[in-house]
C-alpha cells in the first residue's frame, strides 16, 4: 500500500460515496471509515519509508509515480515522498480522523458538510506528495474553495464576511504563487528548448540570482499568506473564529501548513540564493509575527480568537526557522508545523466542545469547567500546556530546536531576533494560564454550566488520538528528527552549492 495515488483516491471516493448515502448516521460512518483507511495507508507509507531508509536507500524521493499529464507544457503527474512529505501526510491523516469525529453531532446539511471536509483532504494530500509545480498548484487550489463554503454555510458570527475575506486573501496568495511558478518554468531548460515544472530538475539548475530575486518574493509571499505571514495575516483570526469546529481544525491544523511547506519546499529549496538574500527580511517579519501574535492574544477574551491569534505567533516560529537557513532551524520548523497542526487542532476541537455545551466562548461567562466537564477541562489544559511549550509536549521540542538552530547564526541581527522570539514564551504563558484559570479552574460562576454533559465517545477518541500524537513527539522526538534529517540535508546542500558556485 505504498501507491501514493491512493492518498488522493481514497478521500475522493469517500467524498463521492457520502453523496450517495441516506441518513446522517450512514453519512458519518462512511466518512469516518474513509478517514480511517487514509490513516492506515499513511501509516503504512511511514513504516515502508522507514524500512527503506534503514535498508540503506538514500534516494531523495521514494515511491515515485510519473505520468505525462499535458505534454505540450511538459506537465507531469509526478508524486513521491521524502521524510518531510510523510510528516505532513501523517499530520493530515490524524487531523482528518479527529475532525470527522468532532463533527459527529453535525445535523445541518450533513451530507454536504462531510463531502467538503473530505474534499479538503484530497487537496492537502495531493499538495504534499506533488513534485511537479503545476500539479502542486492544482492541489493547492482544490484546498481553497471548500474552506469558503464551510465557513459561509456552517460558520457563526460574521461568517459571510469572514468566508469572503479568507477566500480573497488565499486566492491572492494563489495568484502570487502561480506567477512565481510560471516565471520559474520559463527560466528553466529541460533540454531541446523545453521548460520543466519538475521540482527536482529545477533544483539542479542554476537560475541566475537576479531572476531568483524576482521569483522568490512571489513564491514566498504567496505561500506565506496561507501561513499567516505578517502583515498578510488578517484573514486568519476572522476565518478561525467564524469557522465550524472541524473546519477550524482543518484550517489551522492542515491548511496553514500548506503555506509553510510551500515556503520551504518551493521558495527556499528552488531559489536558494534569493533565500539567502532575503533571509533578513523573512526573519524580521517572522519575529514581528511572533511578538505581535503573542501580545494581540493577550487582548482577546473569546476562546477562539485566543487560539487564532496565538496561531499567528506559532506560525511565526515556522517562518523564523526557515528564514534562519540552518539545518537545525529548518528541522525545528518542520517539527513546529506538525506540532502546531496537532496542538491547534486539539485546541479548536475542545473549544468547539465547550461552545456546543455552554453556548459561549467568552472567558467572563465561563469558569469551573473542570468540575462539570472534567474530560473536556483536562484536554483544554493539555492543549494550553503544549502551546506554552511545557517539556514533554511537542511544542517544547519544536520551539527549542528552532531557538538552537537560530542561535547558530552568529550575526547580531539573528541573535536579537532569537532572543525576542524566546521572550514571547513568557507572554504565551500569561495568556494561556489566564484562559485556563478563568475558563477551566476556579469556582463555577455561571449556574447554566452546572449540568453540562462531558465529552462523547467520538470527542474522547478524537482528543486522545491528537494527544497521543503530541506526546509521541514531545517525549521521544528523535524518531521525528531522524525521519526528516536526510531531506533537510538536501535543502542545506542546495543552499551551500549555490553559494559556493558564485
Amino acid at each position: 500500500m505504498t501507491n501514493l495515488t491512493l492518498l488522493i483516491l481514497i478521500p475522493l471516493i469517500s467524498a463521492i460515496a457520502v453523496l450517495f448515502c441516506n441518513g446522517g448516521k450512514q453519512i458519518k460512518w462512511t466518512a469516518f471509515i474513509g478517514s480511517i483507511i487514509q490513516l492506515i495507508i499513511a501509516s503504512n507509507i511511514l513504516v515502508a519509508y522507514l524500512s527503506e531508509r534503514a535498508s540503506g536507500n538514500t534516494n531523495q524521493l521514494l515511491f515515485q509515480t510519473r505520468h505525462i499529464w499535458y505534454k505540450v507544457f511538459n506537465i507531469e503527474y509526478f508524486v513521491g515522498v521524502d521524510g518531510i512529505s510523510i510528516a505532513m501526510i501523517m499530520l493530515t491523516a490524524i487531523v482528518v480522523v479527529a475532525g470527522i469525529l468532532i463533527s459527529w453531532k453535525m445535523e445541518t446539511l450533513t451530507k454536504e458538510f462531510f463531502f467538503l471536509l473530505l474534499l479538503l483532504s484530497v487537496g492537502a494530500y495531493g499538495f504534499f506528495i506533488s513534485f511537479d509545480l503545476f500539479t502542486l498548484f492544482f492541489f493547492l487550489e482544490i484546498a481553497v474553495i471548500p474552506k469558503f463554503l464551510l465557513i459561509g454555510i456552517w460558520g457563526s458570527g460574521k461568517k459571510e464576511y469572514s468566508a469572503m475575506k479568507l477566500a480573497l486573501m488565499l486566492m491572492a496568495g494563489s495568484a502570487l504563487v502561480l506567477i512565481g511558478i510560471l516565471i520559474t518554468y520559463f527560466s528553466t531548460d529541460a533540454g531541446s528548448g523545453e521548460h520543466t515544472f519538475d521540482i527536482l530538475k529545477i533544483a539542479k539548475q542554476h537560475i541566475s540570482l537576479e531572476t531568483q530575486k524576482i521569483i522568490f518574493p512571489f513564491l514566498f509571499v504567496g505561500f506565506g499568506i496561507f501561513t499567516a505571514l505578517f502583515p498578510f495575516h488578517t484573514w486568519a483570526p476572522d476565518g478561525h473564529s467564524s469557522a465550524p469546529t472541524a473546519a477550524s481544525m482543518f484550517l489551522a491544523g492542515i491548511s496553514m501548513k500548506l503555506g509553510g511547506y510551500g515556503c520551504l519546499r518551493v521558495a527556499t529549496y528552488l531559489m536558494p540564493e534569493a533565500a539567502q538574500h532575503y533571509s533578513w527580511l523573512i526573519v524580521l517579519l517572522a519575529t514581528i509575527a511572533i511578538i505581535y501574535g503573542a501580545f494581540a492574544t493577550l487582548m482577546q477574551t473569546d476562546l477562539k480568537y485566543i487560539n487564532a491569534y496565538s496561531s499567528i505567533s506559532h506560525c511565526g516560529f515556522v517562518l523564523l526557522g526557515i528564514g534562519m537557513l540552518t539545518k537545525t532551524a529548518i528541522i525545528g520548523s518542520v517539527m513546529q508545523m506538525v506540532s502546531h497542526g496537532l496542538m491547534t487542532a486539539l485546541f479548536f476541537g475542545v473549544i468547539g466542545m465547550i461552545y456546543e455545551r455552554a453556548h459561549t466562548r467568552q472567558l467572563e461567562q465561563l469558569g469551573g469547567l473542570l468540575k462539570t466537564v472534567p474530560f473536556i477541562g483536562v484536554v483544554y489544559i493539555i492543549s494550553g500546556l503544549c502551546s506554552l511549550g511545557l517539556p514533554g509536549f511537542s511544542g517544547f521540542v519544536s520551539e527549542m530546536t528552532i531557538f538552537v538552530g537560530s542561535w547558530q547564526r552568529p550575526d547580531t541581527f539573528s541573535r536579537i531576533a532569537t532572543l525576542l522570539a524566546c521572550a514571547s514564551i513568557v507572554v504565551t504563558a500569561v495568556y494561556i494560564l489566564r484562559a485556563i484559570g478563568k475558563a477551566i479552574m476556579g469556582p463555577i460562576t455561571n449556574n447554566q454550566l452546572i449540568h453540562l454533559k462531558d465529552a462523547s465517545w467520538a470527542e474522547k477518541t478524537a482528543s486522545s488520538l491528537l494527544i497521543i500524537a503530541i506526546l509521541s513527539i514531545g517525549i521521544s522526538p528523535f524518531w521525528f528528527t531522524d525521519l526528516i534529517s536526510l531531506d533537510t540535508k538536501y535543502i542545506i546542500e542546495n543552499l551551500i552549492r549555490e553559494i559556493t558556485s558564485k
